[in-house]
């Protein structure tokens, strides 16, 4: 897989204005929006970790928001770890001898088979010790949701909970893309999260 992510992949998808899916002001807004909820809800981000960073659109406004955090970001393709210096790793692989205390996942899952991306969703339970972000391309955003001109149509479109039955099983959905891994010693307001915080 790792050849598909190429230089004419993120050129097209993530570096030209005219066919790019996101764009730079896009994800600043989106990594405000995760350091917010980590300091809502309390929690000290010392470690995070990017999986699958892609061209690292997150890191610098999370850097600006996380200042005290370490940033980790992994990606599969050997031309973004060449381009950036991320750490070549895939999802469902990587180890950390410490737990991340806010990791994001953000729309990669997509890009792997169900066996990938069910090891891929448990391995995400490992590694974190507090709080996910995830996101990943669903059915029914494919039909209702996404610009189809700009987002790659070779990914495995499935049921939003095909991901929430697997996350559910170390995560309590908080909503707006956010679970709160089962362990962590953080309160959650009952009307603050989707279904009982319990």
């Amino acid at each position: 897989m790792d050849g598909r992510f190429d230089r004419e992949y993120y050129e097209r998808y993530y570096i030209d204005p005219a066919s790019s899916v996101t764009s730079r002001a896009e994800m600043s807004a989106r990594a405000r929006f995760i350091a917010a909820y980590a300091a809502h809800i309390g929690l000290p981000v010392r470690r995070l970790l990017d999986a699958g960073c892609g061209v690292g659109l997150l890191r610098a406004p999370l850097k600006r928001a996380l200042p005290r955090a370490e940033y980790t970001g992994i990606e599969v393709s050997a031309y973004l770890c060449g381009k950036y210096g991320w750490l070549q790793s895939s999802i469902e692989a990587h180890r950390s001898e410490r737990p991340y205390d806010l990791v994001i996942c953000y729309d990669v899952l997509q890009y792997l088979d169900d066996r990938r991306a069910a090891s891929a969703l448990a391995n995400l339970a490992r590694l974190c010790r507090g709080l996910l972000y995830f996101s990943a391309l669903t059915e029914a955003d494919w039909r209702e949701n996404c610009d189809q001109t700009r987002t790659d149509p070779h990914v495995r479109l499935r049921r939003a909970e095909w991901y929430r039955t697997r996350l559910r099983r170390g995560f309590r959905e908080v909503g707006a893309g956010f679970w709160l891994r089962k362990s962590a010693p953080l309160p959650l307001w009952e009307l603050e999260t989707v279904g009982r915080a319990v």
